[in-house]
């Protein structure tokens, strides 16, 4: 199926691109997007790169686009580009700074994507958006909302309950996150699993993503636990740990790249 015979855009052959500085997440956003049998026309990963693409191309209907870029806030891009194209966000950020978007009638996408939501927003853009909505954001008034995210606070220490007791436990001290029988686990370097009361979905968007990887459904692992990494069957990646050896880490071959580009 292609976007001329989608059911979401009938006759129209709709030009998407992406703008997000994480590789492997725009080759994810990417592979839902194209699974809606819509194509991705182009992939940017920077404001410099943006800027001079849109001065010398011509514009997209749609651009999916990331808040913070390598190099500094997407906004950036419309203060130096008379952007012709419908934007949906897509940001990691929390509930109440998102009371900006909502303010100002922009769609979002929350991390990790849903591709639930992923269709809903497309569905939205068919039939709300116009290219001239642009001209009327507050940008501005986005920016003063959103927590500043150059310091955007990721998670730095778990609250562990022992007993009658609370135990405190650093992400200094994390060697790797996993689940198992619908539980949530901490494994740490010193070789002790504690119970979490959370889930994979729910930690992936509190860890940093330069130092944390979801390799699997089941693990979440820090790059400096990463003892060594070794060819397995199906070409997918074995990851030896200090301590952990209740099960084999393993790198789904759906994942090896996007995880050899996280690695860089």
């Amino acid at each position: 199926m292609n976007s001329k015979t989608n059911p979401l855009f009938g006759d129209k052959e709709l030009k998407i691109i992406i703008i997000e500085d994480e590789k492997p997440a725009a080759r994810l956003l990417q592979r839902k997007i194209e699974k809606l049998g819509l194509q991705v026309n182009n992939m940017l990963h920077s404001v410099e790169e943006s800027i001079s693409w849109f001065q010398n191309n011509e514009h997209p209907d749609l651009i999916f686009l990331d808040i913070q870029l390598s190099d500094g806030l997407s906004f950036e891009i419309f203060e130096n580009c008379d952007i012709q194209s419908a934007v949906i966000f897509t940001t990691a950020y929390d509930e109440y700074a998102l009371r900006a978007f909502k303010l100002n009638s922009i769609d979002y996408l929350l991390k990790p994507i849903d591709e639930e939501d992923l269709v809903i927003a497309i569905s939205k853009f068919k039939n709300q958006f116009h290219k001239s909505s642009l001209s009327s954001l507050d940008f501005e008034m986005i920016k003063k909302m959103l927590v500043n995210p150059v310091d955007r606070s990721y998670k730095k220490r778990f609250t562990i309950k022992l007993g009658q007791q609370l135990k405190m436990i650093t992400i200094e001290e994390v060697e790797c996150f996993y689940s198992e029988n619908k539980g949530t686990y901490l494994h740490t370097l010193d070789n002790r699993d504690y119970l979490l009361e959370t889930t994979l979905e729910q930690l992936e968007n509190e860890l940093d993503p330069k130092e944390f990887y979801r390799v699997s459904r089941k693990f979440i692992l820090p790059l400096k636990a990463i003892k060594e990494i070794q060819m397995y069957s199906n070409s997918r990646l074995k990851l030896i740990l200090p301590t952990y050896k209740e099960d084999e880490v393993i790198v789904s071959r759906e994942k090896v790249t996007d995880f050899k580009d996280w690695l860089e």
